[in-house]
Parts: structure tokens; sequence; C-alpha cells
């Protein structure tokens, strides 16, 4: 599913909100879980999961074309773990 799938089948199941509205919350929703994770916090949706963020360190990498070593520098990555419900409906 994407973004404006996910949209529309929110603005389907809500006939009192109208699809721009549908978009505004949908993109602060998803503004605030990157806003959270930018400034290191984590976000939990009960049921769901829990998104956080992981650094990794700098490393050397290749080049994949020419085989040439690569510095690569050290960065945060957005990591997502599911919860329980999600797992157990995952694996009925």
């Amino acid at each position: 599913m994407i973004r404006s799938e996910l949209v529309q089948k929110i603005a389907s199941e809500n006939s009192d909100l109208r699809l721009e509205e549908v978009e505004r919350i949908v993109d602060a929703f998803f503004d605030s879980i990157i806003e959270q994770l930018a400034a290191g916090g984590r976000v939990e949706l009960r049921g769901f999961g829990a998104f956080s963020t992981r650094a990794r360190e700098s490393r050397t990498g290749r080049n994949p074309r020419t085989g040439t070593p690569v510095a690569v520098k050290a960065k945060n990555v957005p990591y997502f773990k599911p919860g329980k419900e999600m797992r157990e409906r995952l694996n009925d």
C-alpha cells in the first residue's frame, strides 16, 4: 500500500472528512514520527510496533562497479520493531 492508497482508504471509511483533510492528517502523522526520530526519540504504537533509530559506524565500503574502496560516514538509520499483535496476526 502506498500513501495515496492509505489516504483513499481512510477517506472512504470516514465520509464526514474531505480528501484534503485526510491528506493533511496522514501528512501530520508521518511528519510527527519523522520529527521524533530526528530528535533521537522513539515512537511506539501499541499493537503495531515501535520506530527508533540505530547508529551505524563509519566503515570502508567498495564501489560495486570499480571495486575501489570508498569511505562511508557514520549515520543513524531508521529501525522498526513489530509489536506482538502484528506478529501474531501475520503468523495466524
